[in-house]
């Protein structure tokens, strides 16, 4: 009699299983390859470090690689995959390591290559891969290549883009992204030569062979030193138009000036997406080796069309996370539910098959979240973000809450995008707000350097006793805390493997569901509003009948853990957004009937 009691309830939990919460509901089959084992980077959260804005370890007041070592256990704590590093390679720092003199050393502000060595050994200790920053566009005018090309020395004066002046002077009306003419013509010297940004980066010559071959075996370098990719930098202005025409005004009666050209001689040639996938056949020779997948992203602000070939073409392959910058470019806290819908489908649904996702809420060159979005929200796009299928990238201080530092001012200004302007306008286009040191705890300097530092390379943000880590991980709910939790939810097979169909809700709410057959379903909610609205869950899916709270941004009305009968009468608080675990009418209804026959079956035994 107990045998038969025990098989009984053993195929009634069997069966209680299959129908209850743990069975997703569906919206369709799931494609074969979504089950498969992912690779260590398809799903991956990856962290970006500005190294002058992350630790300080000697007391100068900026960031270097061993304050970075010594911080990596904050990275394991918060539970990324990831750590991209902008550049650490030797430059005189005319645009904070973007201007390069070496490639193949590390710049002394950072320390030694020893230091990058050890702070590279201690990340794979604790199962972070490494990223490293590359930036192919240019060189520093102090690159002994440069040096050697203004004294035309060999093979080198063909390593960068000389032309000879017209008769307005300058070959043509190209302009620099850092608001000068294109073209600087040096002391003595009868050319000009190129530079898309600063007079003090040099474009380099990708049609010169030379050139490629180079810049192929500095790639080789470092991956023979085992960082595990690179994020390359600028990618679509690595050549321009071979005829060297003029661009077009934007606006005829317009200033001649960057943001008023159309960059069609200058940007997004066709040779570019070439050159990522020649590299890219590099990056697989390793893979071929050992099986691990060396990473390789795109940075390149261009159209939806152009940045889909980032990931290939019909015949090879390209980069494997192309930077997705819709977050930053074409959503603001005025966006409304059918804005996010438009730009998070429109990539999900250009991608080609097989390629992975991939969302940025913010960077070094773009304001931060919490100040472009406002503080109430940042948390918000914080579980959107984490929530889609594929890729998430934290820009170092979000997954705090820092804001921008507009408090300062035009003479403690370093970005030379800003420094080219002026005290009425710098405020339009600096970046240093966003690059101020992160915020560790509520010490002098927050935490960033030590009390008898002078000062810092950036004023640190007036904020930092309210906004900083120590405190968020004291607090029994942070940002912090909110982030590691999301970081932890994405490991569900739901989030990885699972289907995503989303919806605009009544009462500008953006909704989405994650399923995958045989697992947990979820939904997700955000309102977009500054007031509390109604949500009607079964929009979503109509044969939702109970939810349960799973997560909720920061001060949500609902909490975790809390249950929901009524899933077409949920209230959402201001800007809340709040991921549920769903479960169906069938599995409910399934699961009632079920242990009324197992408790049937058990009173006929007896």
């Amino acid at each position: 009699m107990r045998f038969a009691v025990s098989v009984v309830l053993v195929l009634a939990v069997g069966l209680l299983l299959t129908v209850s919460g743990k069975t997703a509901t569906s919206t369709g089959k799931q494609d074969d390859h979504e089950m498969s084992p992912l690779d260590w980077w398809e799903t991956g959260v990856f962290y970006q470090i500005y190294p002058r804005s992350f630790k300080d370890s000697n007391g100068d007041g900026v960031g270097d690689l061993a304050g970075i070592t010594e911080k990596l256990d904050h990275l394991a704590e918060l539970g990324v995959d990831g750590v991209w590093l902008s550049p650490v390679f030797k430059s005189p720092m005319a645009d904070f390591g973007y201007d390069i003199a070496d490639f193949r050393d590390v710049d002394p502000i950072f320390g030694t290559m020893q230091d990058l060595d050890r702070m590279i050994a201690k990340a794979k200790t604790l199962g972070i891969k490494v990223i490293l920053d590359f930036v192919p566009n240019h060189t520093s005018d102090e690159h002994e290549w440069f040096q050697k090309s203004l004294r035309n020395e060999g093979e080198f004066r063909d390593f960068y883009v000389w032309r000879n002046p017209t008769n307005n002077g300058v070959p043509n009306n190209w302009q620099s992204v850092f608001h000068t003419p294109a073209w600087t013509r040096p002391e003595g010297q009868t050319q000009y030569y190129l530079h898309q940004f600063d007079k003090k980066q040099p474009d380099l010559n990708y049609r010169n062979p030379r050139v490629k071959q180079e810049m192929e075996a500095m790639i080789r370098f470092w991956l023979d030193k085992g960082v595990d990719g690179f994020r390359i930098d600028a990618i679509n202005h690595a050549y321009e138009d071979p005829q060297f025409r003029d661009e077009e005004l934007i606006d005829p009666k317009g200033e001649l000036m960057w943001e008023n050209l159309d960059h069609k001689y200058t940007k997004d040639l066709p040779e570019c997406y070439d050159l990522i996938y020649d590299w890219r056949d590099v990056f697989d020779q390793y893979k071929a080796q050992d099986g691990v997948t060396r990473l390789m992203m795109t940075e390149a602000y261009a159209s939806l069309e152009q940045t889909m070939l980032w990931y290939g073409n019909a015949n090879r392959k390209g980069a494997h996370m192309p930077f997705n910058f819709a977050m930053i470019n074409r959503l603001s806290k005025d966006s409304r539910a059918n804005d996010f819908k438009e730009v998070i489908d429109e990539w999900l649904h250009a991608m080609p098959a097989g390629a992975q996702a991939n969302w940025v809420l913010g960077n070094h060159d773009r304001p931060r979240v919490a100040s472009r979005y406002g503080r109430e929200l940042a948390s918000s796009l914080a579980v959107l973000e984490m929530t889609l299928p594929g890729i998430a990238v934290v820009y170092y201080g979000e997954e705090i809450g820092m804001e921008d530092n507009r408090a300062i001012t035009f003479e403690e200004t370093q970005d030379p995008q800003a420094v080219n302007t002026n005290p009425d306008v710098y405020q339009e286009f600096t970046r240093d707000p966003v690059r101020t040191p992160f915020q560790w705890d509520s010490s002098a300097y927050a935490g960033f350097t030590a009390a008898s530092t002078t000062k810092t390379w950036l004023p640190v943000h007036a904020n930092y006793r309210e906004v900083n880590l120590a405190l968020q991980k004291a607090a029994p709910e942070s940002m912090f805390k909110l982030y590691q939790k999301l970081i932890q939810l994405r490991k569900e097979h739901t989030f990885q493997h699972g289907h995503y169909d989303s919806k605009v809700l009544l009462n500008n709410v953006f909704g989405y569901t994650r399923t995958l057959d045989d697992h947990q379903a979820y939904a997700v909610v955000v309102n977009l509003n500054d007031n509390d609205v109604n949500v009607n869950l079964k929009e979503l899916h109509e044969d939702v009948e109970t939810a349960k709270v799973v997560l909720t941004s920061l001060d949500a009305k609902m909490k975790e853990g809390d249950e929901v009968s009524e899933v077409f009468h949920v209230i959402l608080g201001r800007y809340d957004a709040v991921v549920f675990e769903i479960a169906s009418s069938a599995s409910t209804v399934g699961a009632s009937v079920l242990m009324m026959l197992v408790a049937a079956i058990i009173r006929s035994l007896f």
